[in-house]
C-alpha cells in the first residue's frame, strides 16, 4: 500500500482509468464479434453498413492506446477482405 500522498492519488486515478479502459475494450470486442457473426451468416449488405461503425470504434480504441494503431488497421483490412469474399 502506498504511503506517499501523490502515490495514493495515483492509485485512485489508475483505478478510475482501468474502469474506463475495460468499458472501451469490451465495446470494441463486441463490435468485432458482431462483425464476425455477420460475415459467418453471409450478410454482406449488413456487414458493409456496419463496417464504418466498426472502423470508428477501432480507431477510437487505438487512439486512446488500448490497442495499437497497426492492430486496428490490420483488423479492418482483414475484415474488409472477408466481406469482399462473401
Amino acid at each position: 500500500m502506498a504511503n506517499i500522498k501523490s502515490a495514493i492519488k495515483r492509485i485512485r486515478r489508475i483505478s478510475k482509468q482501468t474502469a474506463v479502459n475495460k468499458v472501451r475494450k469490451s465495446k470494441y470486442k463486441n463490435a468485432l464479434k458482431k462483425m464476425n457473426l455477420l460475415i459467418e451468416d453471409k450478410k454482406k449488405s449488413e456487414a458493409l453498413k456496419f463496417l464504418p461503425k466498426l472502423n470508428s470504434e477501432l480507431m477510437k480504441v487505438a487512439k486512446t492506446g488500448i490497442i495499437k494503431k497497426q492492430n486496428a488497421a490490420r483488423n479492418v483490412s482483414r475484415l474488409t477482405r472477408k466481406i469482399a469474399s462473401i
